[in-house]
């Protein structure tokens, strides 16, 4: 992969200079930050291409900079958790983080998550400007979704889940095919993601006239976009 800019947002010297060294020697342009407040300087300084972000900082945690990052700007964020249990992860999910990492880690898992990351934030889907089947219209140039008039907001990640699923309306895509579109990496992500973010997506765009859901679940399949009639 060709060499990315990221900035590594830690406050502790050791963990961020071991996590920059291995993201270094993989080829990327790091730029380091002490803590959420001088993160939030250095995004608007330089827009990088991903963020790592430590969750427990002090003044400004990591929640509350995710939440800032994401009034801005949508790019990749992958957390550093100490905490690793459910809870702790669909918080960072719902936050608008697009992946975590638990401490410790190990250093090809880290590696791993963040190619996959910068991977899924690859241009791909920059040509497409807008889509729509008389009910939900996506305008991808403006990353805006209204369903039956309504705006909907989404994050990041759940746009990228709603556009290949509309992309593909009417075929069936298996979780691990949604991981490897929408994810970009089918190997170091859940299934358990997939039915997350279906789930947010669904009680965000909310039941047509009929009292459907847009996305149906296929039993032992996987999910597709119904298109509106």
């Amino acid at each position: 992969m060709s060499e990315r800019s990221i900035l590594v947002v830690e406050d502790d010297p050791d963990m961020r200079a071991l996590v920059a060294e291995l993201l270094g020697r993989a080829g990327h342009d790091v730029r380091q930050a002490e803590n959420g407040r001088e993160g939030l300087r250095e995004l608007f300084r330089r827009a990088p291409d991903l963020i790592v972000l430590d969750v427990s900082m002090p003044e400004l945690d990591g929640w509350a900079t995710l939440e800032r990052i994401r009034e801005v700007s949508d790019v990749p964020v992958l957390m550093l958790t100490a905490q690793s249990g459910e809870l702790e992860k669909v918080r960072g999910l719902r936050g608008g983080a697009d992946d975590y990492v638990g401490k410790p880690f190990g250093r090809q898992e880290l590696i791993a998550r963040v190619e996959a990351l910068l991977r899924r934030a690859a241009p791909a889907a920059a040509a497409r400007e807008a889509w729509s089947d008389g009910w939900l219209e996506i305008d991808h140039a403006r990353r805006s979704v209204r369903a039956g008039g309504e705006e909907v907001t989404l994050t990041p990640l759940e746009f990228r889940l709603l556009a290949v699923l509309t992309e593909h309306a009417g075929q069936v895509l298996s979780p691990d095919q949604l991981l490897d579109l929408v994810w970009g990496d089918a190997a170091t992500n859940s299934r358990e993601s997939v039915k997350l973010y279906i789930g947010y997506v669904r009680r965000k765009l909310g039941l047509r006239p009929d009292g459907g859901s847009p996305i149906e679940t296929v039993r032992g399949f996987g999910y597709r976009y119904r298109a509106a009639r």
